[in-house]
């Protein structure tokens, strides 16, 4: 029997945030700018640039502002940032960001680690955040639910209060969900499950999806998914990121390994996989290690041999 998949999967590029907010050591202004440009000539849709939290908090993101107002934007992407509070989206604002997304747990330990705050803070900060945005003409505010596959401190979370969460905060004026595997630690099964507890609740197409691949998982999740109709998957050039508050949490599912799938089982990503991969190289180059992508290595190759002739 023919799986059914859709014929189109929209990619969101997290490496600018989710890749660089962990690293040890500064990635320099200047260097973030290169690779989000680069990543406009891929095709993606949808880039995530940085973050505006606290430098403390995340001190690789600390010219979130400076890195917003030097990127060169290209037409038909949208440039998003992260924000937790109504602080972070008021700054977000001020430099012309055109969507924000807001990061909350189903998982009151991992919240109360990520933003200090319990779960009823964050949907009143929320609400706060979604009024400040609808007041400035943003058109979207997304909310990304962290831990949704299960936590490090909690294990897995009852499903019925997943589709609470998403429900309230699809009432609140989340025009997207993502529902993360900030760990790494779902399995196909569980993501069939929970993706259709919540769409019963709230429709499909406000849903989307974000995997770490902790366990070598990362595009089986993906697969699962996309059976249950999601159409929008996050991803990073690489491989690189993880949650710095979360024990556990390596990177995330590499973007040229997704789009590379996603083009041989004929679904559509709008994606240059060749302009792809020489941005997972550009990443490896700033960070000074290989990373995780299996894609990346034919990208290597092509560069070996380029410098031998």
């Amino acid at each position: 029997m023919a799986l059914q998949l859709p014929r189109r999967v929209n990619i969101v590029e997290v490496c600018p945030r989710d890749g660089f907010q962990a690293e040890v050591n500064f990635i320099s202004t200047a260097k973030k700018v290169e690779l989000i440009n680069s990543l406009s000539q891929t095709g993606v849709g949808r880039i995530e640039v940085t973050s505006f939290v606290h430098p403390r908090v995340v001190p690789n993101l600390a010219d979130a502002a400076k890195v917003m107002r030097s990127i060169q934007r290209r037409k038909g992407v949208k440039y998003r940032v992260l924000v937790p509070n109504l602080i972070g989206a008021q700054r977000a604002i001020d430099c012309g960001t055109e969507e924000i997304i807001f990061v909350l747990s189903a998982s009151e330990s991992h919240n109360l680690n990520n933003v200090k705050k319990t779960i009823k803070e964050s949907l009143e900060e929320f609400n706060t955040v979604v009024n400040c945005v609808q007041k400035n003409g943003l058109v979207d505010i997304h909310a990304a639910l962290s831990t949704t596959f299960g936590c490090p401190f909690e294990g897995k979370i009852a499903k019925n209060k997943i589709v609470s969460l998403v429900k309230r905060l699809a009432d609140l004026g989340a025009t997207q969900i993502i529902l993360a595997d900030t760990t790494g630690m779902a399995n196909p099964v569980d993501v069939a499950e929970v993706i259709e507890f919540v769409e019963q609740r709230v429709p499909i197409n406000k849903l989307a999806v974000h995997f770490h691949n902790t366990r070598d998982a990362g595009l089986s999740n993906v697969l699962s998914a996309l059976q249950q109709g999601i159409t929008t998957v996050e991803a990073s050039v690489g491989g690189l990121g993880g949650c710095p508050f979360a024990p556990g949490a390596t990177g995330n599912i590499a973007t040229e390994d997704l789009v590379n799938m996603l083009e041989e089982m004929n679904i559509d990503t709008g994606v240059n996989l060749s302009r792809l991969i020489a941005c997972a190289i550009l990443v490896e180059q700033m960070v000074g290690r290989e990373l995780h992508g299996q894609v990346i290595e034919t990208g290597r190759m092509r560069s070996k041999e380029d410098d031998c002739v």
